[in-house]
């Protein structure tokens, strides 16, 4: 059998990566759920680790190519680190971990969570196993970056104390599959980096170093709900309502119910006007026709990232940028109001 290699991982389509995921882990003892859109092992703590087989990439990866170190990869085909950087990380974490964590390998998160859903849907039908009823947190490996931290609909403060305690900033996201499992298990969640950059282009590129400090947190994380006092953090749905438009939960910007403030992700509703954090976004100074785009890009690109496109090339930008993102699913998710952009 082929040995699943960080490569090897990089390498399959998202079917073959299924089936070999499911061995892998039968070959070590350990029970194997596979269904439809998605694969889960069952563990022996009570943690949910999670990450999704697909990209968006078109060509699998054949060639791969290094920096002098070998601390970064690329690939001319698109290195596919969103989100096998999560599965590879999800592997690592359960080989190292002497008590193991369960993990969800869910199929096309790129198009719509389809895998979560279906996880979701046999779970309200009450068809998977009962220790899911008992976990204490959820854990996602599906984020740019290095150090991010994104709680999408969750507001649960000790929750993200305790995370933030593990060295992650909290930032914003759109949606991931987290936002169909966390509310359908009840238990809180967090989206954590797992070092790939560009995400969704042929110059997405993973930094191996980044991905091992992630995979090196989150065996910290396991380690303490592996202890009998460790709280369980249940999911805390945030205060507000979205505006109708786009795909599912991408659509739309958020209204705190009790502050005219519109904000994203995981920004709170201040005290005072003067308490705004400067890393925040004020939906209310992006324009409303780029509103729902500009929203959806944040899961790739930081706000300052953002406002440069539009300095340099105007709202138009934005759109561009969209088009460019989300490719044939753009009109899809704009297209009912959103005419093609063409550049001027």
């Amino acid at each position: 059998m082929q040995e699943l290699t960080f490569e090897t991982i990089l390498r399959l389509p998202q079917m073959e990566l299924k089936k070999m995921l499911k061995a892998e882990l039968k070959s070590r003892g350990y029970p194997v759920t596979d269904k439809p859109g998605y694969l889960y092992a069952e563990g022996a703590i009570p943690v949910l680790l999670v990450a999704h087989m697909d990209t968006v990439h078109r060509q699998p990866v054949e060639q791969i190519c290094y920096s002098e170190d070998r601390a970064v990869a690329m690939s001319p085909q698109g290195i596919g680190g969103d989100d096998r950087c999560g599965v590879y990380a999800l592997t690592a974490v359960y080989e190292q971990s002497q008590v193991k964590p369960w993990l969800l390998f869910t199929c096309d998160e790129e198009i719509g969570c389809v895998g979560a859903e279906a996880f979701c849907s046999r779970h309200e039908a009450g068809k998977t196993p009962k220790g899911l009823d008992e976990l204490k947190l959820l854990v996602e490996i599906d984020r740019k970056g290095r150090n991010d931290a994104v709680y999408y609909d969750c507001d649960n403060p000790e929750f993200e104390a305790y995370i933030t305690s593990k060295g992650f900033e909290t930032q914003c996201g759109s949606l991931s599959d987290i936002s169909y499992v966390a509310p359908e298990l009840g238990v809180a969640a967090v989206n954590l980096s797992s070092g790939y950059y560009n995400a969704h282009t042929q110059h997405e590129y993973i930094n191996r170093k980044h991905l091992n400090a992630t995979v090196k947190k989150v065996l910290e994380i396991v380690a303490d709900a592996a202890q009998p006092d460790f709280p369980k953090y249940e999911y805390i749905e945030r205060k507000f309502y979205r505006r109708g438009g786009g795909l599912g939960g991408w659509g739309g910007y958020r209204y705190w119910d009790d502050w005219d403030y519109r904000g994203l992700g995981s920004a709170k509703a201040p005290a005072e006007e003067d308490d705004f954090d400067e890393g925040e976004v004020d939906m209310d100074s992006i324009p409303e026709d780029i509103r729902d785009e500009y929203f959806a890009l944040l899961d790739f690109y930081s706000p300052e990232e953002l406002e440069s496109v539009r300095a340099e090339m105007g709202d138009a930008g934005i759109s561009m940028l969209c088009q460019s993102e989300f490719g044939d699913d753009y009109y899809g998710m704009f297209g009912d109001y959103r005419e093609e952009v063409v550049p001027q």
